[in-house]
């Protein structure tokens, strides 16, 4: 039995499982995994369950010593047969409810390998397209976020970062010093953006935390680090030439939101880009970006 087994009464009078709160995964089927449009994986809950008999998410109690990412990839796993071929985290919407809350983790599943029940808590799993989950028998905690989260899978917030304005003068020929950056973004990947930290507009849909894809811009001539899981590394041009354009093009019916990390104050970002200064990602709680540059004026 794990620890977060266990009801917590809601001040309303209702009960809600998990001692620590819950957590589930919203998987959005690869492009072209189905015909018709967007599909996600719904799960048909055994009617002996809780609310059973109704659609929803894999999902389920989470544990004291887990992340709400953890528990809703745990409960995955258990739940929910077959291999989607890993998945890239999209963002987190989180119902709160004083004493409990329920976080609904929104993910992209990699390859479309077929996925079905694994153990007695579900009826049935299945690919369901978008247009047609309002006409199921949802849960109803989970009719009530369904418009917003609908909104938030077609969107996607992308960080870009000038390794020579955010590292000291010249430390982005240091290849030592690039990893470190690297690294450290890749930690801002997997630990994810608070919705608070982000310039108004930048995304359109009311999650709580939004998964980046990150693009590290390394100068011409430098030591180009290896990439890394959630960190791509980009060789700019040659000084003198323009860097590659940093712009949000939309892709596959998904509108992505660019936050341009650079020191230069002449940086104009292209269509649907917002610039910030280095002091942004200290700021944003994952990186030492700040201790590593010394005191950081601040951003206008």
């Amino acid at each position: 039995m794990s620890d977060g087994d266990g009801w917590v009464t809601l001040p309303d009078g209702s009960r809600r499982w998990g001692r620590f709160g819950s957590a589930g995964l919203l998987l959005l089927a690869p492009e072209g995994r189905e015909a018709g449009g967007s599909h996600v994986l719904m799960q048909h809950r055994a009617v002996w369950s809780h609310q059973g008999g109704t659609w929803g998410v894999p999902g389920g109690a989470r544990n004291s010593d887990e992340t709400p990412v953890q528990a809703a990839l745990r409960e995955f796993g258990e739940e929910v047969a077959g291999d989607p071929g890993g998945m890239e985290l999209v963002g987190l919407h989180r119902q709160e409810h004083t004493v409990w809350r329920y976080d609904t983790v929104l993910a992209r599943a990699v390859s479309g390998e077929r996925l079905e029940a694994a153990n007695w808590e579900s009826d049935e799993v299945r690919w369901v397209g978008v247009g047609d989950v309002p006409g199921l028998r949802l849960l109803p905690a989970f009719g009530t976020t369904w418009p917003l989260l609908r909104e938030a899978l077609g969107e996607r917030l992308a960080v870009d970062v000038d390794a020579s304005t955010v590292l000291p003068a010249g430390a982005d020929e240091d290849g030592a010093s690039v990893e470190r950056l690297r690294d450290d973004l890749a930690g801002l990947a997997a630990s994810g953006v608070a919705a608070g930290a982000l310039p108004d507009g930048i995304v359109g849909a009311g999650l709580h935390r939004w998964f980046p894809r990150i693009r590290l811009f390394v100068s011409a001539g430098a030591q180009v680090p290896e990439p890394v899981p959630g960190v791509e590394v980009v060789c700019t041009r040659p000084e003198g030439a323009p860097d590659p354009p940093v712009e949000a093009e939309p892709a596959d019916g998904v509108r992505t939101g660019v936050l341009f990390v650079t020191g230069r104050g002449d940086a104009a970002g292209g269509r649907g880009v917002h610039t910030v200064g280095p002091s942004w990602l200290a700021a944003a709680g994952a990186l030492p970006v700040a201790a590593r540059r010394g005191p950081v004026a601040p951003e206008t």
